[in-house]
């Protein structure tokens, strides 16, 4: 039986292939900056790992046609996951995430521009082996009162002295604004380089995603967030390294 599972984490897919779950999850990668991995305490948490539930399943996959097999599976997951990370408008106020269904790539998560949806659903299409995208994505509606959410919610999260190593961006963004943020807000001039914890505000409620070392540097970065005002609630969808997607 084919399911299709869809979390919370910046991007992830778990993908459900006979008698084989296969999981990939990931940060942020923008521009040409090295975001592919996160190298903390508890080392790499963007590592696939497979689990056989049960013997038999790699016969009957593979006289399938409407179902990837383990081989097929494990390509896509790799090559669906690199595009997703590579788009050029994906940044810390993003969260994409991606499941299987049969041969069909289901997108979805959080844009804060048009432009990355629509971007997403062109280069998954040229995955080979894959015959559908259903681009879920949501886009998040323009609002100047949401992009002041997102600059206070990012300056009290990475302005955290013990969340600092979870980016490559420089302290203090956001205090002094560009000519693009200033004329079209944060979504137009969003930071760059490496961020574990991803961003979502919507109408002013606040989801933070990503993946962190520990429980206690997820509860901070909650606790950052709360702070800042504009911010309606705030929910920590924040995965911890090591522990199973959906445990905090």
């Amino acid at each position: 039986m084919m399911k299709t599972t869809l979390n919370t984490l910046a991007i992830s897919a778990a993908l459900v292939i006979g008698s084989v779950t296969a999981v990939a999850q990931a940060g942020t990668q923008q521009g040409a900056g090295n975001a592919n991995s996160s190298q903390n305490a508890a080392g790499n948490p963007y590592q696939n790992s497979a689990a056989p539930n049960q013997a038999g399943g790699s016969a009957n996959q593979a006289s399938n046609p409407n179902t990837f097999t383990q081989e097929e599976g494990g390509r896509v997951v790799q090559e669906v996951r690199h595009k997703l990370l590579t788009l050029n408008d994906y940044d810390v106020f993003d969260s994409l995430g991606f499941g299987i269904r049969g041969r069909t790539i289901i997108l979805t998560g959080f844009a804060s521009r048009p432009e990355l949806k629509s971007e997403a659903g062109r280069s998954i299409k040229e995955v080979k082996g894959i015959e559908g995208v259903d681009n879920q994505i949501k886009v998040l509606p323009y609002s100047p009162n949401d992009d002041r959410v997102r600059i206070e919610v990012y300056q009290r999260v990475y302005g955290a002295p013990q969340l600092r190593k979870y980016t490559s961006a420089p302290v203090g963004f956001g205090r002094q604004p560009s000519i693009a943020l200033a004329a079209g807000g944060i979504t137009q001039d969003p930071p760059l380089g490496y961020h574990a914890i991803h961003i979502i505000v919507d109408n002013g409620h606040v989801t933070l995603t990503g993946v962190v070392d520990s429980k206690s540097d997820a509860d901070v970065a909650t606790l950052q967030a709360n702070s800042a005002p504009g911010a309606f609630s705030v929910t920590n969808d924040i995965q911890v390294a090591g522990r199973p997607a959906g445990e905090k």
